[in-house]
């Protein structure tokens, strides 16, 4: 006789299609410590066919694409349209016909680590998957509902292959040339939808908890760019950093947070500069009409570095603001803080530059930018 812990394990590990006749095979045996594994077991299938039929009610979107001859079928859905900062991201999802993943379901009703666990299980099975970012300055320019729709093409024309149909979460995508349908709820109606919903919201988070390791005092981590009472709170007391909309915080922005991007700029370019061995000397030295944003040490030189912020290129690279004037406004003082330091010795002029594009930073730094006259 089987004892009761090798019955326990072979019922916790028995397959599916076989728990069945493991069941009823045990369901004789009095024992109460067997009785006890059976009822985890059939509470096991129980659990497994309301799940089966509850995927099966999530797929009749995609069957009855299937059923009018289109045979790779996209879910589309955005997340982040509610932030006061972050980008927005769209995911679009082609799984395989009648795929069904256990767990998949709107986002929004998910814990983090479910949707963490389902978003590789997604990416493992699905044929094809892409992921559009509209950037934080881009949604200010064009709004947030057309920054959705850029999103949504952004992630369908990575699909590889082309999808023959799309379902879409609420919206019917405009210049999209493909057979769509907008389902509202539709993260919470079709598979498809709720895997694509999954995909950009663990995609999006990843993105803000990123920003903030940038951006500390805002709480990004744990709000994600939502308008939570501390992030609120962080905004009236900091000012808005470079990832936030514009149009969105225009209700808590002072006259002075017109400098608070420059001012995160400096802060990133000092963060990288010292990564790069540099000894920060001193920040924002102001003399003879001009300032210095950043005068550092390395090796034998003292270096007077000034830090270029920009979003995106419209006005061209960040470098391109230093032009001959602007030199020679930071030669000038440059040469009052020599004389004033009493110092010696060799001198360079550096430009850090500070990119925000596209939902990333990109930082380039260029020794003997120009030179002492």
């Amino acid at each position: 006789m089987q004892s009761i812990k090798e019955i326990k394990e072979y019922l916790q590990q028995c397959a599916m299609e076989e728990l069945n006749q493991a069941i009823e095979a045990f369901a004789l045996d009095e024992r109460k410590g067997v009785q006890n594994a059976v009822a985890s077991a059939l509470k096991r299938k129980n659990a497994y066919e309301k799940e089966q039929m509850r995927l099966g009610k999530l797929l009749e979107y995609e069957k009855a694409c299937y059923e009018q001859g289109y045979d790779l079928i996209a879910g589309v859905d955005e997340v982040g349209r509610g932030p006061l900062a972050g980008p927005v991201v769209a995911a679009a999802v082609i799984l395989p016909k009648n795929c069904m993943i256990e767990g998949v379901d709107d986002s929004k009703k998910l814990s983090a680590k479910k949707r963490e666990v389902l978003y590789d299980e997604i990416l493992d099975k699905a044929i094809s998957y892409g992921i559009g970012v509209v950037s934080w300055d881009r949604i200010d320019e064009i709004n947030i509902l057309q920054a959705n729709y850029e999103a949504m093409r952004q992630a369908i024309a990575q699909l590889n292959p082309v999808p023959r149909f799309i379902l879409a979460d609420a919206v019917t995508i405009p210049e999209i040339f493909i057979p769509q349908k907008g389902i509202i709820k539709g993260d919470a109606k079709s598979l498809s939808i709720g895997a694509a919903s999954i995909v950009a919201k663990v995609y999006r988070d990843r993105l803000m908890e990123t920003y903030a390791e940038l951006y500390p005092a805002y709480g990004f981590a744990s709000n994600k760019g939502y308008g939570s009472a501390e992030h609120i709170a962080a905004i009236r007391v900091h000012g808005i950093c470079p990832i936030h909309r514009r149009s969105f915080v225009k209700n808590f922005i002072t006259p002075e947070d017109n400098q608070t991007k420059g001012a995160f700029g400096e802060e990133l370019a000092a963060k990288q500069m010292r990564r790069m061995g540099y000894e920060i000397l001193d920040r924002n030295y102001r003399s003879q009409g001009g300032e210095i944003d950043i005068i550092a040490r390395k090796d034998t030189y003292i270096i007077f570095t000034e830090v270029k912020y920009r979003a995106g290129r419209k006005k061209g690279e960040p470098c391109e603001a230093v032009d001959k004037r602007k030199q020679e406004h930071i030669i000038r003082t440059a040469k009052a803080y020599i004389v004033e330091n009493g110092l010696e010795g060799d001198f360079r002029f550096d430009v850090a530059e500070v990119l925000e594009e596209d939902g990333k930073t990109y930082f380039r730094y260029t020794e003997n930018a120009f030179w002492l006259t």
